[in-house]
């Protein structure tokens, strides 16, 4: 950390860190490998990706790319920033026209993870701060809306949102636990997708009143594409006799959505324990990203 740089060699290092780690988070557009591997992967390969793997890229960024060339990663900031509104809004508006299920959460999590790239670029504990807690909240959120798309899975056999429809009607108690996962996705207030979510937008706001208002706008398109398939899936009539067939959740997997469930409502209700454990970090990244390395 205490290694000078000149200039063109944290630009150098910035940009080779930056292929490795924008690959794994994903950002747009090294982005295209993750819908294709979330279909072929299991249930539990989805979850693990989406919960943990994906964390790895955007942990790099904050341990490697901004302490180390601080120079660099203010320099590129502008970059950052573009990407992630554009995986944020762009990839939000891709998800809307999925019809296979893993597809669209596979999208949103890109969205999703596009605001924990713009918060850490920003460069103030609001943000930083508000990209840690969205790293968090998407790994209960998103991984649980895979396993709720492993549990239809299980029964029906079919990802594509076409061959389900009243789901409500036959698994009461699993659509209650869908219902609080897709509103997390949402990012309503009170769940964990909150959280994470409106203290990145505070901090872009502090950053550019009209970068926050950009990445804001994004919640309107991650409601519809949660909503419209919730819709489609959950409500209405049965669609047929599969659906009709279909039998509630047992007893393992009631825990395994309510361990779930818990994280996602103590993590949007009380946050503060998170938080607390992070001041001190942030506060000690942002002093090394604001000092200079350059010979």
């Amino acid at each position: 950390h205490k290694l000078p740089l000149a200039g063109n060699v944290q630009t150098l290092l910035f940009f080779a860190f930056f292929a490795a780690f924008a690959v794994k988070v994903p950002m747009w557009p090294v982005h295209t490998w993750l819908p294709d591997v979330h279909v072929e992967a299991p249930t539990g390969g989805s979850a693990v990706l989406a919960a943990i793997m994906l964390k790895l890229g955007a942990y790099g960024f904050l341990r490697f790319s901004m302490p180390i060339l601080p120079d660099a990663s203010r320099e590129w900031a502008w970059l950052m920033v573009a990407l992630s509104l554009i995986a944020i809004i762009y990839i939000g508006v891709v998800a809307l026209v999925q019809q296979d299920m893993k597809k669209l959460v596979a999208y949103s999590s890109v969205a999703h993870m596009g605001f924990v790239t713009l918060g850490f670029f920003v460069f103030n504990p609001l943000g930083v701060t508000g990209g840690l807690l969205q790293m968090i909240a998407h790994g209960f959120v998103s991984g649980a809306m895979f396993l709720c798309i492993g549990v239809l899975y299980d029964r029906v056999h079919s990802r594509e949102i076409s061959a389900y429809g009243g789901v409500a009607n036959t698994m009461p108690r699993f659509a209650a636990f869908a219902l609080l996962f897709f509103m997390a996705n949402c990012g309503l207030p009170g769940t964990a997708g909150f959280v994470g979510e409106w203290t990145v937008i505070l901090g872009a706001v502090q950053a550019n009143f009209w970068i926050g208002l950009l990445a804001a706008t994004a919640l309107i398109s991650g409601a519809a594409y949660t909503l419209w398939m919730f819709k489609r899936v959950y409500f209405g009539a049965v669609a047929n006799d599969h659906v009709g067939e279909m039998k509630d959740i047992n007893a393992r997997e009631f825990l395994m959505l309510a361990l779930l469930a818990v994280a996602v409502l103590w993590m949007g209700l009380y946050p503060k324990p998170v938080t607390d454990v992070m001041d001190a970090s942030v506060a000690n990244l942002l002093k090394q990203v604001a000092v200079s390395k350059l010979n």
